[in-house]
């Protein structure tokens, strides 16, 4: 079961890589915090749909939603001052994250092999976005380590919550919580704009209906056969279909860093899925 897991967690990865290409060309005409409130609430509207009957409402479910979309807020708000390279760059320390706040709180024992596909596909990451980027601190950098740091938190709950509640629950709530926490928080990060143009509705919908339904069913239970950092390493594959699909799309050019970059991410991941997954259960 753990291998149609981690395949699932990869289809997650091609499906957030996808689509961010969709989601670039449909943010001049929408509002980051907007956009994300929009995609999470039709997710929510649908998976309600689809589970309706089957629900059964846990705080923990709600909790496990505002961190998630904790994340993203932070993430937009940082990206706003920084580098679209520097973040994506700073972000991707939740894969280190993991494994580190995993055995703080549950004292979880990460394999060496682990570890080395961690640190194997942090070093890929750095290749692959920091493309002409500096490592100067600048004023998003708190607010994406701290992004960064959430996303960690997540992915370690919902380790921890997914084989203790039914993952039909489990992704309803979050993403509900998710949804209802952006429109909360929607006036105070920014100015809500929307241009309902082809570019802008194609990004709600398959947003809402692939990159988030969907993803967060496969992502809720499929972690309740694998383990965080597997997980974290897994979700280290985006960026890599993400200059796919540009790659694709729009013609971009990889470079030969960014090439190596992708090369390191493919070997981490590798690394690890060719040893046999031992899931330690949560104390």
């Amino acid at each position: 079961m753990s291998r149609y897991a981690d395949l699932s967690l990869a289809v997650m990865a091609l499906i957030w890589g996808a689509m961010f290409v969709v989601a670039k060309a449909a943010l001049d005409d929408v509002s980051s915090v907007l956009y994300l409130a929009l995609r999470f609430s039709l997710a929510a509207v649908v998976l309600g749909l689809i589970f309706g009957h089957k629900i059964r409402f846990h705080w923990a479910g709600v909790g496990l939603g505002v961190v998630l979309m904790g994340g993203y807020i932070l993430q937009t708000v940082g990206l706003q001052s920084i580098s679209a390279a520097k973040n994506a760059f700073l972000t991707s320390g939740y894969i280190v994250g993991v494994p580190l706040l995993g055995w703080l709180v549950y004292r979880n024992q990460t394999r060496v092999v682990e570890v080395v596909g961690v640190l194997t596909a942090v070093t890929g990451m750095g290749l692959l976005s920091m493309q002409g980027g500096k490592l100067t601190i600048e004023r998003g950098d708190a607010l994406t380590l701290g992004c960064a740091a959430v996303y960690a938190v997540h992915i370690v709950l919902l380790g921890h919550l997914a084989p203790r509640i039914p993952y039909e629950s489990l992704s309803f709530l979050q993403v509900a919580a998710a949804a209802g926490f952006a429109w909360i928080a929607l006036p105070f990060v920014e100015t809500p704009a929307i241009r309902w143009t082809p570019a802008v509705i194609l990004a709600i919908v398959a947003g809402g209906l692939l990159a988030t339904a969907l993803a967060f069913v496969l992502q809720t239970w499929a972690q309740q056969y694998t383990t965080p950092t597997r997980a974290a390493l897994i979700f280290a594959l985006e960026p890599v279909f993400a200059w796919f699909g540009a790659w694709w799309w729009n013609g971009e050019i990889l470079t030969g860093r960014a090439a190596a970059g992708a090369a390191l991410i493919l070997a981490g991941v590798l690394l690890v899925e060719l040893k046999p997954n031992r899931k330690t259960a949560h104390p």
